[in-house]
C-alpha cells in the first residue's frame, strides 16, 4: 500500500523502496509476490531502469504465467532495450490470454515495424543512424560541448582521422549497433538523459540504467538498483553504502574514485573523463575486499 501510494505521487524510487521490503517479507502467497514484482518493475520502468524492470517483469511472470500486467510490462521493456524478437514473443503469450488486449496488440504491431526497420539496417554498406537525424546528432554533440563532455568519436570507415562533417562521423551511442539500443537524448526539459552501464569486475556482472539524467546522483541509483540484494551476490555485501565507484582513464592507465553523492553530470564533466560509445561507465567494487586491492594493483588510483 505504501508503494502504490508513493507511485500515485509519481516518487518512482521510493515506491521501489517499499516493494522491495514487501518482497523481503517472503509471503507465500505466490499472486501477491507477483504483484509485488510487476509494481515494482512499473516503477523501475518510469525511472528508465528497463533491465531491472525486465526482471521483475520476468519473476512476476514465473510465478503468475496469467499476469497480464507482467506480460505486457515485459514486452514495453523489450521494445525499449530494442529486443523486438523477444518483445513480439511476449505480446504472443499475452494474446493467448486475452487476443484483444489493445497494448499488446499495439505493441505487437510496433516490434514486427520496427523488427523489419531493423533488419533493412544491417544491411546497408554504412553505418546509418537509428531514428536520429543527422541534425539531431549534431544538436546533441553541441549540447555535450556546451556542458564540456569529452566525447570519443571514431570514424564510421575505416580512416585514421576523424573527418569534420557530421554525416561522416560514427558515435556508437547515437546507432542501432550500440550494444543495448539507448541512445543519449535531450528531454523536454532541455537536459541530457544517458544509457550508463555499471560493471561489478569481481563477479562479471553488469547493471544497464537506459536513461540516467544528466541531474541525478550516483547514490540515488545505488539505493534503487540494491533496494533488493542480487541474487549473485551470495556473501550479502552490495550495500550503496558498501560500494566505491570508479571510472578508468584507459589512456594513461589510472583509476580515478567518484563521489557517489555527486550527479552524473559532474562526473562527465571531470577532465579525464572520455565518454565512449555514447555510453558512460562506471565500475563499482566493494570496500577493502581483497578483490579490489587486487583490482588496483599495478593502477595509479586517484581517490577522493
Amino acid at each position: 500500500n505504501e508503494g502504490n501510494e508513493y507511485f500515485k505521487e509519481k516518487d518512482y524510487k521510493r515506491a521501489v523502496v517499499a516493494y522491495s521490503e514487501g518482497l523481503k517479507k517472503k509471503c507465500e502467497d505466490p499472486e501477491l509476490n507477483a504483484v509485488l514484482h510487476t509494481n515494482r518493475g512499473a516503477a523501475q520502468f518510469h525511472l528508465g531502469n528497463y533491465r531491472s524492470a525486465l526482471k521483475d517483469a520476468i519473476q512476476a511472470k514465473k510465478l503468475k504465467p496469467t499476469h497480464l500486467k507482467a506480460i505486457i510490462r515485459g514486452a514495453l521493456c523489450h521494445m525499449e532495450l530494442k529486443n523486438f524478437s523477444e518483445a513480439i514473443a511476449w505480446c504472443e503469450d499475452g494474446l493467448r490470454i486475452d487476443s484483444k488486449e489493445k497494448k499488446l496488440v499495439e505493441t505487437r504491431a510496433k516490434a514486427d515495424k520496427l523488427k523489419v526497420n531493423i533488419k533493412a539496417v544491417e544491411h546497408l554498406p554504412v553505418p546509418v543512424t537509428c531514428f536520429v537525424s543527422t541534425s539531431t546528432l549534431g544538436s546533441l554533440v553541441v549540447e555535450c560541448s556546451e556542458r564540456k563532455i569529452k566525447l570519443v568519436l571514431e570514424p564510421s570507415n575505416e580512416e585514421e582521422e576523424i573527418s569534420d562533417s557530421l554525416a561522416e562521423m560514427s558515435l556508437d551511442g547515437f546507432h542501432c549497433d550500440n550494444a543495448t539500443g539507448a541512445k543519449v537524448h535531450l528531454d523536454t526539459d532541455g537536459n541530457l538523459n544517458w544509457p550508463v552501464l555499471f560493471l561489478y569486475p569481481e563477479h562479471e556482472q553488469t547493471d544497464f540504467i537506459a536513461a540516467f539524467h544528466e541531474n541525478s546522483r550516483f547514490i540515488d541509483h545505488l539505493m534503487v538498483m540494491f533496494a533488493e540484494l542480487p541474487p549473485w551476490d551470495l556473501e550479502r555485501k552490495y550495500l550503496p553504502s558498501n560500494l566505491e565507484l570508479y571510472f578508468e582513464d584507459e589512456e594513461r592507465t589510472e583509476m580515478y574514485e567518484v563521489n557517489p553523492g555527486h550527479t552524473l553530470l559532474q562526473v562527465l564533466q571531470h577532465k579525464r573523463y572520455f565518454v565512449k560509445a555514447g555510453t558512460p561507465t562506471v565500475l563499482a567494487l566493494v570496500k577493502h575486499s581483497p578483490f579490489s586491492e587486487k583490482y588496483f594493483c599495478g593502477k595509479k588510483v586517484h581517490r577522493l
